[in-house]
């Protein structure tokens, strides 16, 4: 089948169920305190304390994201919560004594603390919806030993497998983003060979799993990239990200707009650029923002990684209101943490974010065919990457 029939005969998939019935991580029809309500409740007792106790709260805080238990589950079953990362002896303690008093949070967290959720949470809210995960297809972001993760690209793929995707793509960090260990075009290359050497390994196995050439590429604020067009043209994937200027209080839409225009990427990664309790993020026209990129047909990503959660709650809202297509990234560095997937998506069921503008709940196939639509329809004004291949 030709590439064009194979677009043409491309599947449309149903809509996303209603079921976003999560309030701050917690079903509003329950009293039970959550995983995210002890996280707030950590950070807030993180901000009365000093020193090293201010800091083992802190680090709890975050932790408590990754728990894969509800707390009040664990105390009901009379074991230690020492169980879960990051609680030693004196925290939990101090969190038994939320829980039997029925401790409830009567305000909303602060805005670099708000439209985060635990996994624990999300497991719940994706339990209600079994079908919901099932959509899935695969994972569009994780980094590898190339840049600054700490799996080789068979490691992840054999993560992979074993969620039994379809796909995957290694986007391992660009050439200016030293402090990540950014790759050059000479290794992105070379890399290509080794993830084209994986695949052969796989198919002669009889698995079914492809791994994409991919890249985040780092951007600069005014949209352009940090690698010459020549050495993407090869890639099946490009992921556009702003690594600086991230702590900007004025309104950055241009910046956002530039981006989507650049005709080198697909999916703008983790776009807010906020990370829980330290940096807020970006702000923007959102709606604009959405607009521009549902008129360009570009994806932006929810990066499932804990602290990141980007795009929030608030903003898939926006994005589902323009039409936005949407990507799912766990921004994995270790193969374990393939499993953050199930943040993003129960972010988008809590959103109504409609199936078929889920990027990762396509076939290989549609993705192809998307973004060969990308390359055709190239936008008239864009942020171009200004080096040359070396």
């Amino acid at each position: 089948m030709s590439e064009k029939n194979a677009c043409n005969n491309a599947v449309t998939l149903s809509c996303a169920p209603d079921s976003a019935h999560l309030i701050c991580g917690q079903n509003r029809f329950s009293s039970v305190l959550s995983n995210t309500d002890v996280a707030e409740l950590l950070a807030r007792q993180a901000q009365q304390e000093a020193g090293t106790l201010s800091r083992a709260f802190r680090r709890a805080s975050r932790s408590a994201f990754l728990w894969p238990e509800n707390v009040v589950d664990v105390v009901a079953q009379n074991r230690s919560l020492t169980e879960l990362r990051g609680i030693g002896p004196f925290l939990e303690k101090q969190i038994r004594r939320w829980v039997d008093q029925h401790r409830q949070l009567t305000d909303r967290p602060p805005a670099i603390r708000q439209d985060f959720i635990s996994l624990a949470d999300a497991r719940q809210l994706l339990a209600t919806k079994p079908a919901w995960s099932k959509k899935l297809r695969g994972d569009l972001q994780m980094h590898t030993r190339w840049s600054d993760g700490s799996g080789t690209i068979a490691e992840m793929a054999d993560a992979a497998r074993e969620r039994s995707y379809e796909y995957i793509a290694i986007t391992d960090h660009s050439k200016r983003l030293k402090i990540a260990g950014g790759i050059d075009e000479r290794a992105l290359r070379e890399q290509a060979l080794e993830i084209a050497g994986t695949n052969q390994s796989i198919s002669r196995e009889g698995g079914n799993l492809t791994i994409l050439r991919s890249i985040e590429m780092n951007l600069n604020p005014q949209g352009e990239g940090d690698m010459a067009p020549k050495s993407l043209s090869g890639l099946d994937l490009v992921l556009g990200s702003f690594h600086s200027s991230l702590r900007r209080i004025d309104d950055q839409t241009e910046r956002y707009l530039a981006a989507l225009r650049n005709p080198h990427i697909q999916i703008l990664a983790h776009p807010r650029g906020r990370i829980y309790n330290f940096r807020l993020g970006l702000k923007a026209d959102w709606p604009r923002v959405f607009a521009e990129a549902a008129k360009l047909d570009k994806a932006l990503e929810i990066d499932c990684y804990p602290d990141r959660q980007d795009l929030n709650l608030t903003l898939l809202k926006l994005a589902r209101s323009a039409g936005t297509r949407l990507s799912l990234g766990t921004d994995a560095h270790h193969p374990w943490q393939l499993g953050f997937i199930q943040l993003g998506l129960a972010a988008a069921l809590r959103a109504k974010i409609p199936d078929e503008r889920i990027v990762n709940f396509m076939s290989i196939q549609q993705i192809k065919c998307w973004i060969a639509g990308l390359h055709e329809t190239k936008p008239l004004t864009s942020g171009l990457n200004k080096v040359q291949l070396k």
